[in-house]
C-alpha cells in the first residue's frame, strides 16, 4: 500500500519513548489532562448535555447561535457572534485556517520554542512551517528582525501563542505595535492561539491578554473549552474571524459541521461555570509553582521566569544532555518533558506540568532535586 507524504514514513519509537514505555513513572510531570488531576468539577456539567432540543438537527455552518453569543460574552463583548465559528478543537481550527489562507506548498510562521504540533498540522494540510525565534534574554520577545528575514511571498500567516507554551510569557504592548506594523505592511494575517490566556500570574498592564477585538490588522483568535473550562473531552473550540474572512470561512465550515448538537447546546452553561474552573486550576498552578521554587532553591537548576500558563521550564546543568536528564529523572519515578520537545534553541531544559495534585507534585520536584545532587557529586 502506498501512503501519502503527509504522514510519517517511519513511526519507530525514539530511545526516550522506549524508556518511558518500559518504566511507567510514579509521578507524571507531563500531565496536561485536567480531568484526571483531581479538580472539583461543578455538578451541573453533565446535566447541561440533556437539553431535549439537541434531538432536532438544525445545522448552522458557524455553529448554534446561542452558543456563539455565549462565547462573545466570554470575550467581554469585544467580538460579534457573527464572526465566531465553532470547531471540534483548536487543532481543527488550525486546519480550517490553513485551508482558508494557504495554497499547497505555502508557508506559515510559527514561534520557537513552542508546543510541537504546528509542523504536524501544517503537513497534514500540505503547508510548510518556518520557525521565528523568541529571544530568551528579552523575556522571550519576538525576534522581529529574524521574522522579517524568514517571511517570503509564500508566507501566508503568522502564528502567535499567547501566552506561549511552554515559556509562559505573554505578548507585550510594544510587541503588539510592531506586530501590527509588520502584519499591515506584509499583508500577513495573524493567528492568535489564546487557549491559556486566562492563566496569567500577574496584573502587569504591559501584558497583552488577548487580540480579540483588534481591528488594525487581520487577526484570527483561537480558543476553546479545553483549557479555560478544563474540559478537553467536550471537544469544543472556536475561531473569531475578521469580517473580511467570514464568508469564505463559512464555506469551509459548512463542509464539516463538526460539533455535536448536545455540546453546542451545553456550551452556554459550561461557559457560565468557566471562571470558577479557571480560577481553581490557576490556584493549583501557583501552589505548585511555589513548591518548585522551594525545592529547586539553592540547587544547580533554576526555574525560568514566566507570567502564566500550566507549566514551568527548568534550566538544568549542561553536564548531561536533556535526554539523559529526563532518563535520570525517570529512574527516580518522575516523568518530565525534555526541552527539545519544544524546540528550545539550546540545552539543557526540562518542562514540567503544574497540574498534578500538590502533594504528588512536591514529591516529584523533590526527586528532581535529589537527582541533581546525586548526578553532580
Amino acid at each position: 500500500m502506498r501512503f501519502s507524504s503527509r504522514v510519517p514514513g517511519s513511526l519507530e519509537l525514539s530511545r526516550l519513548a522506549r524508556l518511558i514505555a518500559a518504566r511507567p513513572a510514579q509521578w507524571d510531570l507531563t500531565l496536561s489532562n485536567p480531568t484526571i488531576a483531581g479538580f472539583d468539577y461543578p455538578a451541573g456539567l453533565p446535566e447541561a448535555l440533556a437539553d431535549p432540543g439537541a434531538l432536532k438537527y438544525e445545522p448552522d455552518a458557524r455553529g448554534w447561535l446561542p452558543a456563539r453569543e455565549a462565547i462573545a460574552r466570554h470575550h467581554g463583548g469585544r467580538v460579534s457572534a457573527q464572526r465566531i465559528f465553532l470547531t471540534s478543537s483548536t487543532s481543527e481550527s488550525y486546519s480550517w485556517l490553513f485551508k482558508l489562507l494557504c495554497e499547497p506548498g505555502d508557508r506559515v510562521l510559527v514561534p520557537r520554542p513552542s508546543y510541537p504540533l504546528f509542523e504536524c498540522l501544517a503537513q497534514l494540510d500540505g503547508v510548510a512551517v518556518d520557525q521565528y525565534p523568541l529571544i530568551e534574554r528579552m523575556d522571550w520577545a519576538i525576534d522581529f528582525e529574524a521574522l522579517e528575514q524568514l517571511a517570503t511571498p509564500r508566507t501566508r500567516a503568522l502564528i502567535l501563542v499567547n501566552p506561549n507554551n511552554p515559556t509562559g510569557t505573554f505578548l507585550k504592548s510594544w510587541e503588539l505595535e510592531r506586530l501590527a506594523e509588520v502584519s499591515r505592511r506584509r499583508q500577513l494575517p495573524v493567528i492568535s492561539d489564546e487557549v491559556f490566556s486566562g492563566y496569567g500570574w500577574s496584573d502587569d498592564p504591559a501584558l497583552v491578554r488577548s487580540l480579540a477585538g483588534e481591528t488594525r490588522f487581520p487577526v484570527f483568535v483561537l480558543n476553546g473549552l479545553s483549557k479555560p473550562a478544563g474540559l478537553p473531552q467536550m471537544k469544543l473550540g472556536w475561531i473569531v474571524a475578521p469580517e473580511e474572512a467570514v464568508a469564505r470561512l463559512e464555506w469551509i465550515a459548512d463542509a464539516y459541521l463538526p460539533v455535536s448538537a448536545p455540546v453546542q447546546r451545553a456550551a452556554a452553561e459550561w461557559l457560565r461555570l468557566t471562571p470558577g474552573m479557571t480560577e481553581q486550576i490557576r490556584a493549583r498552578t501557583l501552589v505548585n509553582l511555589g513548591a518548585a521554587r522551594e525545592a529547586l532553591a539553592g540547587s544547580a537548576a533554576r526555574l525560568l521566569p514566566a507570567e502564566g500558563g500550566w507549566c514551568a521550564v527548568v534550566e538544568l546543568p549542561k553536564v548531561l544532555r536533556e535526554e539523559d536528564w529526563v532518563a535520570a529523572f525517570l529512574d527516580k519515578g518522575v516523568l518530565a518533558h525534555p526541552g527539545f520537545f519544544f524546540d528550545f534553541e539550546r540545552e539543557a531544559f526540562a518542562v514540567i506540568s503544574l497540574l498534578p495534585a500538590p502533594g504528588a507534585f512536591r514529591e516529584a520536584v523533590n526527586q528532581i532535586r535529589l537527582t541533581l545532587i546525586e548526578r553532580l557529586l
